[in-house]
């Protein structure tokens, strides 16, 4: 291969300013610091490395008139390496070939972790496009990272592991070493456990790969994905994909009684609970909380049927008051304990009795009261299984309450109002007692931090 370019840089057509200007450059540094390191401004710098970048052209045009279309013809892809380049046009490959590519038109190209040394290409946004569709196939497991980067086009040669692990990436190893996406690496881990073991998985089994706390949180992670689906009356999980599992149609147990009763008409409960216990397997107390829903409703002669065919709703009986709420004239208290849910803005569950007293005795159904100030309204709302209160988040953070506290819910049923206040006894508050230990901790600071007795000097620093 023609040596003239290497001869040419070596052997004095170039100054010792220039090939340390060209090599520095080579080498990811600024123009900045390259000046920096030799005494020279910015603009000097780069005056420099143009001189040499004209001078190597004019080299490589007495040697092949064509380089430029070669050079073109092999960057092409999304990442080249400078070899490849080297051997196109019949060159060394040197450092003095970067120069060339980079007089051609052709560019380092980008990704996440900055610009490619070593590789060139006509576009240099190529390889992030690549890489971006690689990362959408995740995940894979780590034995398939070179089919995966094939089939979006990602030449053989290129340093993939080192980009995929960089900080920038939106790809992470996983504990079991797969490639999985960083935001969504707990699902992604889960999928490819599942996929591996080839069986629906109770959730503790994917706490490890998963690397949850709980076996709560990887059941609510799983719950907002649609890659997975739980196998009832099991309680496992197991992918969507796989079609041979036998899983019930419906997304709900109120869905599937509603299906029921819809194709077969009115049914006695014994009849109805035992149909849909075959679609979707619940406990018979789950089954009766169904009732509650405002699609059913019960027939003259006792049947369960469609309200939308006649029948009447179901309402509950009145439930035990619990001792954390009362009731005075038009007013409702609740007593709320605070609870690290609480303080991060988590709606809060309540009694269903409270409900019950509000008139909400179908579900879905709820009732709002407005609040002073510009605080959001609160929202009570009833469910078939549960009843909820809105988010008491910023009402605990004005009131500065911490874990431990109670809140005090005051709801009007004439105006629909509501008030929230401090609900703690004066003698037994958490806040309170922190605020008053942090109190008796400043006499003690504010003791320590005067000056030494004999330094009269510094008494008009503190």
């Amino acid at each position: 291969m023609d040596e003239c370019l290497v001869r040419a840089w070596e052997d004095g057509v170039f100054d010792e300013r220039e090939r340390a200007v060209v090599a520095g450059r080579l080498e990811g540094r600024t123009l900045d610091e390259v000046g920096e390191a030799l005494g020279l401004s910015r603009e000097r710098a780069r005056q420099i490395q143009s001189r040499a970048r004209k001078r190597l052209t004019k080299v490589a045009d007495l040697v092949q008139d064509n380089w430029r279309e070669k050079a073109h013809a092999t960057g092409m892809g999304p990442a080249t390496p400078r070899a490849a380049f080297a051997t196109a046009l019949g060159f060394v490959d040197h450092m003095t070939l970067d120069e060339l590519l980079a007089a051609a038109g052709l560019k380092p190209p980008r990704t996440w972790a900055g610009p490619l040394r070593g590789w060139w290409s006509v576009d240099a946004d190529a390889l992030g496009g690549a890489l971006r569709r690689l990362t959408d196939t995740a995940p894979f497991r780590s034995d398939e990272l070179g089919r995966a980067a094939a089939e979006v086009g990602l030449p053989a040669a290129l340093p993939l592991e080192e980009l995929l692990i960089h900080s920038g990436s939106r790809l992470a190893l996983s504990p079991d070493g797969h490639w999985v996406r960083r935001r969504a690496r707990g699902r992604d881990a889960a999928y490819l456990w599942l996929l591996e073991t080839g069986r629906p998985c109770q959730a503790d089994e994917l706490i490890a790969p998963m690397a949850a706390t709980t076996v709560a949180s990887v059941r609510e992670a799983l719950r907002r994905d649609d890659r997975f689906r739980a196998i009832r009356p099991e309680g496992t999980w197991a992918l969507t994909e796989w079609t041979h599992l036998r899983a019930s149609p419906s997304a709900t147990a109120v869905e599937a009684m509603v299906t029921v009763v819809t194709e077969s008409g009115p049914l006695s409960r014994a009849r109805l609970f035992a149909r849909v216990t075959e679609l979707y397997p619940v406990t018979p107390w789950r089954l009766k909380q169904c009732l509650l829903s405002d699609q059913l409703g019960e027939t003259p002669d006792g049947l369960v049927d469609l309200v939308s065919r006649g029948a009447r709703a179901f309402e509950e009986e009145e439930p035990a008051r619990p001792d954390m709420m009362a009731v005075e004239g038009e007013v409702l208290g609740v007593r709320i304990p605070v609870t690290p849910e609480t303080l991060r803005g988590s709606g809060v569950r309540v009694h269903t009795w409270l409900t019950w007293r509000l008139g909400l005795r179908r579900a879905p159904m709820s009732r709002t009261f407005t609040t002073p100030g510009d605080h959001a309204p609160l929202v009570v709302r009833r469910g078939t299984s549960s009843a909820r209160l809105s988010s008491l988040r910023r009402h605990a953070l004005e009131l500065e309450v911490v874990d431990g506290c109670s809140l005090a819910v005051l709801l009007r049923l004439d105006d629909d109002t509501a008030r929230v206040g401090h609900g703690c006894a004066p003698g037994d508050c958490p806040a309170r007692q922190v605020r008053a230990s942090v109190s008796a901790l400043r006499p003690s600071l504010s003791d320590s931090a005067a000056p030494p007795p004999g330094c009269p000097g510094l008494q008009g620093q503190r």
